[in-house]
């Protein structure tokens, strides 16, 4: 028998969406150094696999104890949260970091608000407007910086790879933001297909190709999974959860707050430190981010 909890109208201030939303900050913005620290056991391609198998299994066994429906629905739009939000997103993140920096990639993978109303704007009410304009144009001069076009630098690839994996994620916000969850039940089902859909295509393009064998060393494994409990079954969770509970102004926080946190971790435990041109590009994308965010129609998404 199918239970079903209403979703409550909650107040955008409530204490649990905004708590949920630190505790977001904090697994997703370590897990930068966690991820870059693991690539040294293992190829980008299987990490990316064996990362959301596991947090799929999870996300299964969830479903299992809340008694949330194991039936996929909205099968077509869950598909395609899948294949942007798990598949590419994961996929071009661990690419990216197996080659660069991760405080570099975590600003360029937070990019995401931006391009939410970049193409969300036929579908959602988030366009730009007023101030958001300036806010528009401080990113992409930021993103410039951060880019180094005119200086070829062999970071390059690492940076288009993070930045498309910003733009897949902000896509999957648009697909996600289109459905009619209705209850905690569904949304936790809607997690869990998701991440189903979206790791098929990871397993067999990790499969395909010829990748370092594996080295299982004690932080492989913790850094596994900490990556499947946390960033892969606890955070979407998280993040599919605030998108609902909590209006655009204040979910955008989590684009600011943990490519912060991933840039400091990567600063102190990673010893990276920005280029003149880079820092300065970060600081115009988090500030763009900031403008972009707090000009945002105080509504629930």
């Amino acid at each position: 028998m199918k239970t079903s909890t209403s979703l409550p109208p909650v107040r955008p201030t409530s204490t649990g969406p905004l708590v949920a939303l630190g505790l977001l900050a904090l697994i997703w913005g370590y897990n930068w150094v966690v991820m870059k620290l693991a690539m040294q056991y293992v190829g980008p391609l299987d990490f990316a696999a064996l990362r959301g198998v596991l947090g799929a299994l999870l996300l299964f066994g969830l479903l299992w104890v809340f008694g949330a429906p194991l039936k996929p629905q909205y099968v077509v739009k869950t598909i395609f949260l899948g294949l942007l939000q798990t598949a590419a997103f994961v996929g071009l993140i661990s690419w990216a970091l197996n080659i660069g920096a991760a405080g570099k990639s975590a600003v360029l993978g937070y990019t995401m608000p931006f391009w939410v109303i970049v193409f969300g704007w036929p579908f959602l009410p988030d366009r730009l407007r007023g101030w958001q304009w300036p806010a528009a144009g401080l990113i992409l001069f930021g993103l410039v910086l951060v880019l180094e076009l005119w200086a070829g630098s062999t970071d390059m690839t690492s940076s288009l790879l993070a930045l498309g994996a910003g733009i897949a994620w902000g896509i999957s916000v648009i697909v996600f933001k289109t459905m009619p969850i209705e209850s905690r039940n569904d949304l936790l089902s809607v997690t869990a297909w998701q991440m189903i859909f979206g790791v098929l295509p990871l397993v067999v393009i990790a499969w395909l190709t010829d990748e370092r064998p594996i080295e299982w060393s004690g932080y492989f494994i913790g850094a596994l999974a900490y990556n499947a409990i946390g960033g892969m079954a606890i955070a979407p969770l998280l993040w599919l959860y605030i998108l609902q509970r909590l209006p655009a102004t204040i979910s955008g926080l989590n684009a600011l707050a943990v490519p912060i946190v991933g840039v400091i971790a990567a600063w102190i435990q990673l010893g990276e430190r920005p280029s003149l041109a880079e820092g300065a590009g970060m600081l115009l994308i988090l500030s763009g981010l900031a403008l972009l965010t707090s000009t945002q129609r105080n509504v629930q998404p």
